[in-house]
């Protein structure tokens, strides 16, 4: 089985194994080695992630433009409502307005029939 190995670019000496509590500084000029299976996998996981990522990116982009499009529709309804609301009450001002007139004219020709009746006496 192959293995790939990084090292600092400080040459590694051979020496003396070091203690289980190794300082910073020596940790920096430790070997990594990782087996083709192991760099196979981790290159998989990475993948995977790299992917996830995207998918969840454009999932809250379709979801952001799904709540602007709502937003609008929301906007449109009570830009709607409003619009709806003044012409009601233009029509009931309106309404109104015609049932004085209506009243008025009633209580005209009730006078004039009034005079009418008062002429056959």
């Amino acid at each position: 089985m192959s293995e790939f190995s990084w090292e600092t670019e400080q040459q590694h000496q051979p020496s003396a194994p070091e203690p289980a509590h190794e300082s910073d500084e020596s940790s920096a000029h430790a070997t990594v080695s990782l087996s083709a299976e192991d760099f196979t996998a981790l290159e998989e996981r990475i993948m995977r992630a790299v992917e996830l990522v995207r998918r969840e990116r454009q999932l809250r982009a379709e979801a952001e433009a799904r709540a602007a499009q709502a937003e609008a529709r929301v906007e449109h309804a009570d830009t709607e409502r409003r619009e709806q609301m003044a012409a009601t009450d233009d029509l009931s001002k309106e309404l109104a307005a015609l049932r004085a007139e209506r009243n008025e004219v009633r209580e005209r020709v009730e006078r004039l029939l009034s005079q009418l009746d008062a002429l056959e006496l």
